[in-house]
């Protein structure tokens, strides 16, 4: 079986903070940006690398009840509704420029992990937990 990862989701709730932080602030580029009902569907990745990311409107599913959505609307805003592993070659730079942007709140500085990985740890503007490893 030969499979790859060609997308994955993330919540947005502000798109244009959503933007600052994954198109300004990581430098991913933006490969779709789409408008329905005052939504945005907006499909970002890494330069030269076919995975993408798409920030899409939470609770967005017709099927989703009112209850449901308050109880996204609460995890999103704890931070434990959605999360994505980065990795980089430059773990203590990437920590810098996004320590400095102020587009994400730091969790965890850069950190030598008992599991053998070396990593920090932000939340986006929606609160999604974005975790990033030192590789090599």
């Amino acid at each position: 079986m030969d499979l790859t990862i060609h997308q994955t989701y993330l919540p947005q709730d502000d798109p244009e903070a959503a933007l600052a932080f994954y198109r300004d602030t990581l430098g991913f580029e933006v490969r779709n940006d789409v408008g329905y009902n005052g939504m945005r569907w907006i499909t970002v990745g890494p330069v030269g690398q076919p995975m993408s990311i798409v920030l899409h409107p939470p609770a967005a599913d017709p099927g989703i009840t009112d209850e449901e959505r308050r109880t996204i609307t609460e995890m999103m805003a704890k931070g434990t509704y959605a999360s994505i592993n980065l990795a980089t070659d430059d773990l203590d730079g990437v920590f810098e420029k996004l320590q400095a942007s102020d587009a994400a709140e730091v969790v965890q500085e850069p950190t030598d992990q008992p599991y053998g990985v070396r990593d920090c740890a932000f939340r986006d503007p929606a609160g999604n937990m974005v975790r990033i490893k030192q590789l090599g």
